[in-house]
């Protein structure tokens, strides 16, 4: 099931615009993992730098759902991919930190570790742990741009002068 990163392409250009709440979504899963006594299936019986504070959900079989759908996620993503989100977000390693612990270049760590993002974004919004942003296209009336009949005839006349 593992999807390698050759055979990963998206359609969706805006997945960038996730990799914030992925992330956010991905340290949230780490500490209520830990939480409910599990410790994360990428972690192993490693010893770890996280920070765990007290995040409670709702009832504890929410967590226990939201840990196993999460965890099935992440084994989504390839071996190199895992790694990069175990050593940067769960083990709080920087870049150069985890190019050095996955023995691969910093270059490489920077092009991947936005690459697993995405692919985490795509699967989140698949299967529903994320939901998308309210697409600008379907809603022009609440567009803050000009309509391009204005922005043209504004160039047109800005060219004249």
């Amino acid at each position: 099931a593992n999807v390698s990163k050759e055979d990963f392409v998206s359609n969706d250009p805006d997945l960038w615009m996730y990799r914030d709440r992925t992330a956010a979504l991905l340290r949230r899963y780490f500490r209520i993992s830990i939480e409910v006594g599990r410790l994360p299936s990428l972690m192993g019986r490693e010893v770890f730098r996280g920070k765990v504070t007290a995040y409670r959900m709702r009832t504890f079989e929410d967590a226990v759902i939201f840990v196993h759908d999460v965890e099935h996620a992440l084994h989504e993503l390839d071996d190199f991919e895992q790694g990069l989100i175990h050593r940067i977000l769960f083990q709080e390693y920087t870049q150069d930190e985890a190019a050095q612990l996955l023995g691969c270049w910093r270059r490489t760590v920077g092009r991947r570790f936005p690459e697993a993002l995405d692919r985490m974004s795509e699967i989140f919004l698949e299967g529903g742990l994320l939901r998308r942003f309210p697409d600008a296209a379907k809603e022009p009336s609440e567009s803050c741009q000009e309509p391009e009949a204005v922005v043209d005839a504004i160039s047109s006349s800005m060219c004249r002068g």
